[in-house]
């Protein structure tokens, strides 16, 4: 699942592409949206919130009231935006990234929006719904504190931790109603340099601020970059990551071989485990 600092790219890139530009075309590709046409409706702005993106479209008129493009990345989502190869027509027909204009499988777009110069395409979105403001702002009312967001609160993000205080921190950390923003690849590389395994109860967590201002400057820092990392060593390969993927290889600090394995989340049942790296020495397991 993309994390929160990919989310803030993708939303900064569609503002770009976007913003104060009329659509000259529309396509939502899905069963639910087929009948919706925004055409010659202006994007006012593209807002990321945790791991969701809005796109706002003004009302125009009495009879167009404002509405919201809301997507969700999920596992395999993407946003793309491509030149407009004729300002005057828009790109028709298929694009399967083999010698097209799309870089990915055509028939996993979900929405195409163009405008004049550039079409901005959604592959593979877990989540595409078109809401009033109203529904927007509901849809993610459950979600702590945004990492990225201009409104973030780390007492907020920390009460709510600090609300369950015998959850695994793997868990919490992932839980975006706790805070908004870290995937799975942070969750384990912020255990790894909290020094702590991430089953260890949230209560047993040794500063935990200092655990949840490491998660605000991690994601700051990696928020501009096309490649993350976390080490402050290369973005590219296993220099860039401290244990994440990493299993089998031995720990940047004491040597050890990190170990994997899957950690599932009762309160999701139907969810499927995810994957967690330690290093056995760096982060003991809790007694």
């Amino acid at each position: 699942m993309p994390e929160g600092d990919t989310v803030w790219r993708q939303a900064r890139d569609l503002h770009g592409a976007l913003a104060g530009q009329p659509l000259t075309g529309c396509d939502f590709r899905v069963p639910q949206l087929a009948t919706v046409d925004f055409t010659g409706r202006t994007v006012e702005s593209v807002q990321p919130r945790g791991k969701h993106l809005m796109m706002m479209l003004p009302a125009r008129g009495p009879a167009e009231g404002a509405a919201v493009i809301h997507s969700h990345l999920a596992m395999e989502g993407h946003w793309d935006i491509y030149p407009v190869r004729n300002a005057t027509q828009p790109p028709t027909g298929p694009r399967t990234g083999r010698g097209g204009e799309w870089r990915r499988p055509s028939h996993t777009a979900r929405v195409v929006l163009t405008t004049e110069r550039l079409v901005a395409v959604g592959f593979s979105l877990g989540t595409l719904e078109v809401l009033s403001p109203a529904q927007a702002a509901a849809a993610v009312e459950h979600l702590g504190p945004d990492l990225l967001g201009p409104d973030w609160d780390a007492d907020e993000a920390l009460r709510r931790l600090h609300a369950d205080p015998q959850r695994p921190v793997g868990l919490a950390l992932l839980d975006q109603r706790s805070l908004a923003g870290i995937g799975n690849i942070y969750r384990n590389e912020l255990c790894f340099l909290a020094g702590v395994h991430p089953s260890m109860p949230v209560g047993g967590v040794p500063r935990l601020p200092r655990l949840v201002e490491l998660a605000k400057r991690l994601l700051e820092a990696n928020k501009d970059r096309p490649q993350r990392s976390t080490t402050g060593g290369p973005a590219r390969g296993d220099a860039s990551v401290w244990v994440y993927g990493l299993a089998g290889k031995p720990c940047k600090r004491c040597g050890s071989l990190i170990r994997h394995a899957k950690m599932a989340d009762p309160a999701a049942p139907t969810h499927a485990p995810r994957d967690i790296y330690w290093c056995p020495n760096c982060q003991a397991l809790p007694e």
